[in-house]
């Protein structure tokens, strides 16, 4: 289920929430928590379940690459590993629906988009990273949609996450037998676009020194890796590069919640990255 990985799927609907600005709208009781309790939750179901049916649809391959998995490995047999990624993703879809119908619908597009990459998306060189990014979009839609009116004017932002995931997809790309420095440097170039589009937002709303804070350490995490990897394009590198980038999310979560002005959400989201950096050491995050 890569529960890091899950980490910043929370994180993504976090800032989703953020940018719709909820809790600009709330006062501070307790029943206000529980639509972004169960949109937490549901992304928990999405993410853990496509990244489990990533595993059943690649168990052959991972025989040759990746023995070490769980499937592989003969921890769990591809039956149990499918049976678990349904109850998630219905899992998911089921507590997005308590929300509203749109986050519903949200979380089933979420759904159809991670199981189109893991059974075909990645093995297409240019719609695979866009598809993959694309789940990550819908799952900072899923977060803005706790106010379904905010995703008209809002909308958009989801194609900084597709662009984002797509370039760390190009890059995972070289993770077992090494890469290319033009792909390298082409997500240099796609890192850079989604800082600038964080940073041009954070200036719109006038939340630039705010949003500062978790900028700076969000680029420091994704480039310091990478410029390694393409001094050196090997898989070890590349695959530090990926984790890197993955984790990192978390960061790039929190400026876009201190852009749109919810400090205080965007400390809460920060506050998740040293629980990832400790599931990473613990579970595979690629």
């Amino acid at each position: 289920m890569r529960p890091a990985n899950i980490v910043t799927s929370i994180a993504d609907v976090l800032a989703g929430v953020a940018i719709s600005g909820y809790f600009l709208h709330q006062t501070n009781q307790l029943q206000n928590l529980v639509p972004v309790v169960l949109l937490c939750l549901s992304t928990i179901g999405l993410y853990g379940g496509g990244v489990v049916f990533n595993d059943v649809f690649d168990a052959e391959l991972d025989r040759v690459e990746r023995p070490e998995r769980p499937i592989p490995s003969g921890l769990i047999t591809k039956k149990e590993a499918a049976t678990l990624g349904i109850v998630l993703l219905a899992a998911g879809i089921i507590l997005a629906f308590l929300v509203s119908v749109i986050a519903g619908l949200l979380a089933f597009c979420i759904t159809v988009s991670a199981l189109v990459y893991d059974k075909l998306g990645k093995h297409h060189r240019l719609l695979g990273p866009v598809n993959m990014g694309l789940c990550r979009g819908l799952n900072l839609l899923l977060g803005i949609s706790i106010i379904p009116l905010a995703l008209q004017g809002h909308w958009l932002l989801a194609i900084i996450p597709i662009i984002y995931i797509a370039s760390i997809t190009m890059i995972s790309r070289g993770e077992v037998h090494g890469g290319s420095k033009a792909t390298l440097y082409t997500a240099a170039l796609l890192y850079a676009i989604v800082l600038t589009a964080i940073l041009n937002y954070s200036f719109l709303k006038g939340n630039l020194l705010f949003t500062l804070v978790f900028v700076l350490p969000f680029a420091w995490m994704i480039f310091k890796p990478l410029l390694t990897a393409i001094k050196e394009p090997v898989g070890r590198n590349i695959g530090k590069a990926v984790k890197a980038g993955v984790l990192a999310l978390i960061l790039m979560n929190a400026a876009w919640a201190a852009a749109f002005g919810a400090l205080y959400l965007a400390i809460v989201i920060v506050i998740l990255l040293p629980l990832s950096l400790k599931l990473g050491r613990l579970f595979a995050v690629t």
